[in-house]
């Protein structure tokens, strides 16, 4: 997120075509980042939630005490920052109509590329009659919130969706629709004698757990690492439903920076290369990084990665012996030993 989508969020404040919120009233910040300064005479409690575990701990560091999901009601007013996926937008709205009293205001701002347009639309299709101001960038749009919101809600909610009958999943995460392609290649060519503790790295929703755990029933246990609370939490409802007797432990841990704190027989994982609209292959080479050393001496990763994305250096950086398994049109499964 950028910094200029920060101060196109505040700017209504500063001209004053929303009034400062006074130090009586209590305001929510929806996907929150650091980095924001309050214009002088914001004087309201904020709240500020974040999901993503790299933000949260900036967010943290800078002594605002962020929660991973929203907590009261009741509220004066909400901030909200637009991000890439059309989904989580909406049902932030959604969460700050239920969150925010009948009158209260609502904010939400984003450049052009996060859709912030269509959804100032999309805002007065439903009847919230928003006004806007562009600054920064970007545009900051906000509206009332009506004394009834019930069909609102419902509308702009985050849907559940089910996968394969058997997987419990929502708009906004990571391939919510199906198994992503490339851990469908992964879960072909994991192991079926392994009887030991793995770790899943980026696990989601928990599809490469269930199918290790499927592949190798003898499997001991699992530890699922997630930096989404949001998907750490389909994950543990995921792996009661189709694993009830494998033993598992959740972490909702920025590998990058907090690396797992014991040493696993097998790490499986499949790296997200993108943070925002950026292609971040480094943060795939962090994740092999803890995967090195959070394997045992002799304990195996298998990963999967788009064919173009160069771990292949990074593996032989920090693992005895590395290689690959197989590959298709877009993907390939690589492996390396401690």
């Amino acid at each position: 997120m950028s910094r200029e989508s920060l101060k196109t969020l505040f700017h209504p404040f500063v001209t004053e075509a929303v009034a400062l919120p006074g130090a009586e009233s209590r305001w929510l910040f929806l996907g929150a980042e650091a980095g924001f300064s309050k214009p002088e005479g914001f004087d309201a409690e904020l709240t500020v939630v974040q999901d993503f575990r790299p933000e949260f701990r900036r967010l943290e560091a800078s002594h605002l005490k962020p929660l991973p999901t929203v907590d009261g009601n009741g509220y004066d007013g909400a901030l909200l920052l637009c991000g890439k996926h059309k989904g989580v937008n909406e049902d932030r709205i959604a969460e700050a109509l239920q969150r925010v009293k009948p009158g209260g205001t609502v904010l939400v701002a984003g450049a052009k590329e996060d859709g912030i347009l269509p959804l100032r639309k999309q805002l007065d299709r439903l009847g919230l009659s928003p006004e806007s101001l562009p600054k920064y960038h970007g545009v900051v749009v906000w509206f009332k919130t009506p004394s009834d919101s019930a069909t609102l809600v419902s509308t702009l909610s985050a849907k559940p969706v089910t996968v394969e009958g058997r997987f419990e999943t929502r708009s906004g995460l990571f391939s919510h629709a199906h198994a992503d392609e490339g851990s469908e290649l992964l879960a072909s060519r994991l192991p079926t004698n392994f009887d030991g503790n793995a770790a899943d790295f980026g696990a989601g929703w928990g599809y490469l757990s269930v199918m290790l755990a499927e592949a190798s029933p003898r499997t001991n246990r699992i530890d699922l690492f997630e930096a989404s609370h949001e998907a750490l939490e389909h994950a543990k409802r995921n792996l009661a439903r189709n694993c009830p007797d494998l033993t598992t432990r959740f972490f909702w841990q920025d590998l990058g920076s907090e690396p797992p704190k014991e040493k696993y027989d097998l790490v499986i994982m499949n790296p997200p290369f993108h943070e925002g609209h950026a292609a971040e292959p480094s943060i795939g080479a962090a994740m092999i990084k803890a995967a090195s050393e959070g394997l045992r001496n002799g304990g195996e990763l298998m990963m999967v990665a788009n064919r173009g994305l160069p771990y292949e250096p990074v593996l032989g950086a920090h693992f005895k012996q590395h290689g690959e398994v197989c590959r298709n049109a877009r993907f390939k499964v690589l492996w390396a030993k401690r």
